[in-house]
């Protein structure tokens, strides 16, 4: 890696195994509703809860941008996180992104998601999110037509109240995703803890 290559990088919480086997039997379940042309489905190493998308980052100023993050995170506590329902953006009417909703008991989410945000405006020139909404992507889809829509309503009426897990999360990842012919790979660069932190993983 040379200090000119750019890096396309964001910043999320990661998600425990057994929350990702949960998620994708739902998944598969939805996944018999839709026509495989029109959607482009989530790995499961891809199922992760992202604060903040940066695009292309210079590699000399990753450094950097981990103390950003790191001095964001000062104060939040570990999260305990809970992964239920299946949502749609923007709606179920015309849905392009199907994921599952993740919040926080102590409401931290949104703050440290302002916080991330705030902490690495000078790294980024990707747009701000309107209005955070946490959650874990299941999927992407394209020229849905109304019928299929239909379908995939009837299918997700029956995971409104689903649960999915709960998990406490003691620190953020500041992760590469790599474009490559099979799909995004996506490595952690850097761990930044939260307060709270367990002694064995401090």
């Amino acid at each position: 890696m040379t200090d000119s290559e750019r890096l396309r990088l964001f910043i999320a919480v990661t998600i425990p195994e057994d929350v990702k086997t949960k998620m994708g039997v739902a998944q598969a379940e939805l996944r018999r509703t839709l026509p495989e042309r029109i959607v482009r489905w989530a790995r499961r190493e891809q199922f992760h809860l992202t604060l903040r998308f940066l695009g292309d980052v210079e590699a000399a100023r990753v450094e950097a941008l981990g103390e950003a993050i790191r001095s964001a995170c000062r104060g939040f506590g570990a999260l305990h996180l809970r992964a239920e329902r299946v949502g749609f953006f923007p709606n179920l009417r015309y849905p392009r992104v199907v994921w599952v909703g993740a919040q926080d008991q102590a409401q931290q989410l949104p703050r440290l998601q302002q916080a991330v945000e705030l902490a690495t405006e000078g790294f980024t020139s990707e747009a701000k999110e309107k209005a955070f909404t946490g959650h874990v992507t299941l999927a992407r889809i394209k020229g849905i037509k109304r019928p299929e829509a239909e379908k995939l309503s009837a299918a997700a009426a029956g995971m409104a109240d689903r649960l999915f897990g709960q998990w406490t999360a003691y620190q953020v990842e500041l992760m590469r995703s790599e474009l490559l012919p099979q799909g995004a790979r996506h490595t952690s660069l850097a761990s930044i803890a939260l307060a709270g932190l367990p002694a064995e993983l401090a």
